[in-house]
């Protein structure tokens, strides 16, 4: 069976990323063909599938006005590949690569929603975009698959045929964990943390959504119970020159009790040096991030943002969003706990989404998606 993959970009991403791990866990398979074609350019993603062999093609769009061009050039490719299935990704995609594997003939289409956040200005392009994937989503897609519960349920309220949807949970490759579980000390070292300090950290982007303001105010409550707490902070644009991040900080008078380390591409590196995983957000989907720390076997506190809850699978360490009391207090009972105590939380979470988020299962789902269309 030959899936056609089209998506807007290949720069790295959540979505990018979901992609590769799903595209990669068919090495070696006579059953399955992947094809990938990014409406924009090939970026580090699409550079790192070439290199492992798939049939990666770029389509350099710019502006709207190259819609007429990609999406003729998108028609000619469907009917020279051929696929049994077009797989598109997020919503640009899902319009274009929908409406060109209809145009090209009977293809079955299956779509792919990412987010839980959608512009409200009227003057967004996105905000019309979903709208129109909305009203079409009756008659383009014969499935719609969605990464969350919460994106479901966003994208149903916004009036996408829900008859067709389907939950499934993004996967992950393990062995990228693996490697790094006995990095601890040496990851501690070079962070200049020792070994009784409790490090508490966060991982992502400087983003509204991610309300690291949260976890700046949560840290203060925590330090004026116990000033050894150290805090890690991993992620775009979390950097000391950031001057709303250090204001937050410097506000506190904690500059001494954060690490701020910035964009790092091997993150399982920085999450063994962490003792507790927080998550702080204000809106998330499906948050890649508290995964990749349960897997890591760290103890974890969430806000009760999109799909965090279902993965920790542990209440008593969810809080509301931007409470930054209830935050504190989840992590101060956290840090209360002795170190086989957390030592098994931190067990559990790792045998937890290593049985329910293995990248096999992942494409044994995606997978019966392609043969349910294929045979329509």
């Amino acid at each position: 069976m030959i899936i056609l993959h089209i998506i807007s970009s290949l720069n790295v991403g959540g979505a990018e990323l979901m992609l590769k791990r799903l595209v990669k866990s068919c090495d070696g398979s006579t059953l399955y063909r992947h094809v990938v074609i990014s409406l924009t350019d090939i970026g580090e993603v699409g550079e790192q599938l070439q290199n492992s062999g798939v049939d990666v093609q770029a389509l350099a769009m710019r502006s709207l006005l190259d819609i007429p061009r990609v999406l003729w050039r998108l028609i000619g490719l469907i009917r020279t590949i051929k696929p049994h299935v077009v797989q598109s990704w997020m919503y640009h995609a899902d319009f274009l690569g929908g409406l060109a594997a209809r145009l090209a003939g009977s293809c079955p289409v299956v779509w792919n929603i990412r987010c839980t956040t959608i512009p409200q200005d009227l003057l967004s392009a996105t905000f019309w975009l979903v709208r129109l994937c909305a009203m079409c989503s009756y008659v383009v897609p014969h499935s719609v698959i969605c990464c969350a519960k919460s994106a479901e349920a966003l994208h149903t309220k916004l009036g996408y045929a829900s008859h067709n949807m389907t939950v499934i949970p993004n996967g992950y490759d393990f062995s990228v964990f693996d490697r790094h579980l006995n990095s601890r000390v040496k990851s501690r070292m070079e962070l200049g943390f020792d070994d009784s300090t409790i490090v508490i950290g966060v991982v992502g982007r400087f983003d509204p959504l991610k309300d690291f303001h949260n976890f700046v105010v949560a840290a203060s409550y925590i330090v004026a119970s116990r000033g050894d707490v150290k805090f890690l902070m991993v992620g775009r644009n979390i950097e000391w020159s950031n001057q709303a991040l250090c204001g937050w900080i410097k506000a506190g008078g904690l500059e001494k009790n954060f690490q701020l380390v910035g964009e790092q591409s091997d993150v399982p590196y920085f999450l063994s040096a962490m003792d507790i995983f927080c998550l702080s957000s204000v809106c998330e989907g499906f948050p890649n991030v508290v995964a990749e720390a349960m897997a890591m076997g760290l103890p974890s506190v969430v806000t009760q943002a999109g799909d965090a809850v279902d993965i920790l699978g542990d209440n008593n360490f969810a809080v509301p969003v931007e409470d930054s009391v209830l935050l504190a207090d989840a992590l101060l009972r956290m840090c209360a706990l002795d170190l086989t105590e957390r030592s098994l939380i931190g067990k559990k979470n790792a045998e937890k989404v290593r049985n329910e988020y293995a990248i096999e299962k992942t494409w044994q789902k995606y997978a019966a998606v392609y043969d349910k269309v294929a045979r329509k």
